[in-house]
């Protein structure tokens, strides 16, 4: 039976793009590991990878994006909109394809302590693959970035899974573990008003009361005059991107702002387009098996 893992690391790089470049050749590098897509923005000073392949093939494509990264990126001079925690920030691992959850955390466990023990970065287990409640959300780990991390690390609760008790004095730390998909989809809104940001993302998020399975953070992107909601919808098919983007279109129509334009960051499963597609167009009785693509695959 074929095994896909699917991964989606985050590196704290984000303009300079012969930095970037250099990550991506060394995953491309590994055999059996299939670099689907990256791509970098300038104004979170960040780049998002994704490959697939089976659990040896994305181990080793992981411990080349450490090895590429942490001599490059110093995070005591980065700046970004982002948080962040390290120069590899989070690495998730997601099941795709005849490989349980179990296995995803099993290789993230793995890849953690190969991290710690090779480039001396300590890490943090989160999602499925923590066994801790303070630790499953990315952003409680995260909270405080790298510039509150040494203080951070120094209390007993917040002692890394593998690795010493303090960060790597230029590449912070690392957040791994297992998950199910996920969709990285950002609204920007034709204003330069960060607080209007701020308040939509704190209305919509999960932790202060918004949709069950959205997180969300409002931020300024300089470089263009607007600001946008950042997110991540954890489930999409119980908060579809559709639901969301009309809640943010109405509570920004409050302020007397439009929506720009949504971008959705990296890969996105198939059927969350199809949902959109269903209720924009109010298609009745519309199936999947109507794709054409769909079809065919089925055929072969």
């Amino acid at each position: 039976m074929t095994k896909i893992i699917e991964c989606i690391p985050n590196v704290s790089e984000g303009r300079r793009s012969d930095v970037v470049e250099a990550i991506a050749a060394a995953i491309r590098a590994v055999p059996g590991a299939s670099l689907l897509d990256f791509s970098s923005d300038a104004s979170h000073n960040r780049s998002v990878f994704t490959f697939a392949g089976d659990a040896a093939a994305v181990k080793a494509a992981v411990l080349a994006i450490y090895e590429r990264a942490v001599p490059a990126i110093d995070l005591r001079s980065h700046a970004g909109e982002h948080p962040r925690l390290g120069a590899v920030d989070v690495v998730p691992f997601v099941p795709i394809e005849g490989v349980t959850m179990a296995e995803c955390v099993a290789l993230a466990k793995d890849v953690a302590s190969e991290v710690a023990r090779r480039f001396a970065v300590p890490v943090y287990l989160y999602e499925d693959a923590s066994a801790n409640p303070a630790r499953k959300n990315l952003e409680d780990i995260r909270r405080g970035e790298f510039e509150g991390l040494a203080q951070k690390m120094s209390a007993p609760e917040w002692a890394p899974d593998y690795g010493g008790p303090a960060p790597h004095p230029t590449a912070g730390a690392s957040v791994i573990g297992a998950r199910m998909p996920l969709i990285a989809y950002n609204i920007n809104l034709s204003t330069d008003r960060l607080d209007v940001a701020k308040k939509i993302a704190a209305g919509i998020r999960h932790s202060s009361g918004g949709f069950r399975y959205v997180k969300a953070a409002g931020f300024e992107l300089k470089d263009r005059g607007v600001v946008q909601v950042s997110m991540n919808l954890t489930n999409y098919e119980k908060t579809p991107i559709f639901r969301v983007f009309e809640t943010v279109k109405r509570e920004a129509e409050r302020y007397g702002v439009a929506v720009l334009e949504s971008e959705i960051v990296g890969l996105v499963p198939a059927a969350a387009l199809h949902a959109v597609a269903e209720y924009y167009l109010q298609l009745a009785g519309f199936s999947a098996d109507q794709v054409l693509e769909n079809k065919l695959r089925a055929a072969e």
